[in-house]
């Protein structure tokens, strides 16, 4: 069988490896230590200082969490996981704030190193509501273990094969356990990353914590509120992903590039290039024109050889959910290839079917959040399949088996009313997961409140409300005391000022 082109349209598949990790300082890398010394639960800290924006030092602690590698077993390996720690600069009397990342496949704690003041500043900023810990996840931290296996050359001869790409994903489950020997990947299942927040709640000394995360940050906090409620205070999440939302409902995704595309068609930079219907009219020609066969497409590659590439109907789902990302940009992908510019996504696919180094937690904590049956039929029966096929889901379920991590089962996934307070900010632009998300679980959290944030993307909370100073200072308020009074149900962003394609419009109107 011929090996697929595997997606990777969000980090919720198996995600290449970042090249920052070549540059890690060896400040952020610790050096591996004999694991055997240590005990689980236990931290190992060290101490340093980075400057804020008005040039001033503030100290934080960064350190390493040591806890079972299989939490069921008494004889498992310890592995490290990294984390730190921003002491609130006078004791506020509020619980302290966790941090999760997203991903699955996000290691962070290099912005200390880097003085990354994009996540540098959120962190000194929720160090005003008390102690900020910044948490790592296992499998995929700088202090502790990272997980990763080798995908291997995709061809470029043939169309993309969601089929293919599920059989590969298979076998790639198989050679991931063959390749790890000595290493329990069946410890790596979401049970697992919610434990060692509380056990790290534990090691540092803290009651009650609260969580703030988006995307697998969010759905990672949901997983640590179902399995240790007593633990949380309150939460703020964003670009929402449900226990049982791992993968997108295919329509909610098509409605999501609707609202984008009605601004689009709006745009008059964008008017020229518009066929009769918009946008979605273009994207709907482009799925006809794929269903009669795939096109070659001869491009130069960066060496100035000449390759072809094969592009199918297949090939154009794929796209279609990997180009969602940037709003600003997605109507001038899809009017390029309405116009016959396949170039551009030719030379992409060409990068993308190269071999690369992926990283392993994202499928082992997938297959063990799975999907109920109801919603799995949901997602095969949703009328947009036809448009967007079924890359989303269909390589993670067919492969779910062969991933040593447990189903967690209908109990864990399914949500459950609960008491915690919660703020949701979710934007209607989200392509990696659909507003929807939110609106469905809003009503099982008796004290939750959502904002609704117009044209607003797959972002973190304080970056989608970054127009609202009110709305932001009202979440830090709720961080601090748990009250909700500010706090607006919508907001709205400015239109983006969307990408133009790179050619002339064609010469005669439609």
């Amino acid at each position: 069988m011929a090996a697929p082109y595997e997606p990777v349209p969000r980090m919720r598949s198996i995600a290449p490896m970042p090249l920052w990790r070549l540059l890690l300082s060896l400040f952020v890398a610790a050096p591996l230590l004999a694991l055997a010394q240590h005990k689980p639960g236990e931290t190992v800290i060290e101490h340093g200082t980075v400057r804020n924006e008005e040039g001033a030092a503030v100290p934080y602690e960064i350190g390493t969490l040591y806890v079972p590698e299989n939490r069921s077993k008494a004889d498992s390996r310890l592995i490290g996981i990294g984390f730190a720690r921003i002491k609130s600069p006078q004791p506020t009397g509020a619980p302290p704030v966790f941090w999760l990342p997203g991903g699955p496949g996000l290691s962070v704690l290099d912005a200390f190193a880097k003085n990354d003041m994009g996540k540098l500043r959120t962190w000194l900023g929720l160090n005003t509501v008390g102690d900020l810990v910044v948490i790592e996840q296992r499998g995929y931290t700088a202090r502790g273990e990272m997980l990763e296996a080798r995908r291997e050359a995709l061809p470029l001869d043939r169309p993309a094969s969601v089929e293919a790409s599920a059989q590969a994903m298979r076998a790639r489950a198989k050679a991931a356990v063959a390749a790890n020997p000595g290493k329990d990947l069946s410890g790596y299942d979401i049970a697992a990353f919610a434990a060692d927040v509380d056990d790290l709640r534990r090691a540092l000394g803290y009651g009650k914590i609260s969580l703030f995360g988006g995307s697998f940050g969010s759905q990672w906090s949901l997983a640590v509120m179902r399995l240790h409620p007593r633990i949380v205070a309150r939460a703020v999440l964003s670009g929402v992903e449900p226990l049982n939302n791992g993968y997108d409902m295919p329509s909610q995704v098509y409605a999501s590039l609707q609202r984008i595309a009605y601004e689009a068609d709006r745009d008059p930079g964008l008017k020229p290039y518009l066929p009769p219907g918009g946008t979605m009219a273009a994207l709907r020609a482009l799925h006809e024109r794929f269903a009669q066969g795939s096109v070659s497409v001869p491009v130069r590659d960066e060496s100035g050889q000449t390759r072809t590439v094969v592009l199918g109907a297949e090939d154009l789902q794929l796209a279609l959910l990997s180009h969602t990302q940037e709003a600003e940009r997605w109507p001038a992908f899809i009017l390029s290839l309405y116009h016959g510019h396949y170039e551009d996504w030719a030379r992409e696919t060409i990068e993308d079917r190269q071999a690369a180094d992926t990283i392993l937690i994202g499928p082992l904590a997938d297959s063990s959040l799975g999907v109920s049956a109801d919603r799995e039929h949901l997602l095969r029966t949703d009328p947009a399949v036809t448009m967007l096929g079924t890359w989303n889901f269909e390589a993670n379920i067919a492969s779910a088996p062969d991933w040593p991590t447990r189903d967690m089962g209908d109990d864990v996934r399914k949500p459950v009313p609960s008491d915690i307070p919660v703020i949701f900010v979710h934007g209607d632009w989200d392509t990696s997961t659909p507003i929807d998300n939110t609106l469905g679980l809003l009503p099982y959290f008796h004290n939750g409140h959502a904002i609704l944030v117009h044209r607003g993307g797959h972002d973190g909370a304080f970056y989608q409300l970054r127009n609202e100073p009110a709305a932001k200072q009202a979440v830090y308020d709720f961080l601090k005391t748990g009250r909700m009074q500010g706090l607006p149900t919508e907001v709205a962003l400015p239109l983006p000022e969307f990408e133009r394609p790179d050619f002339p419009p064609p010469a005669s109107p439609f």
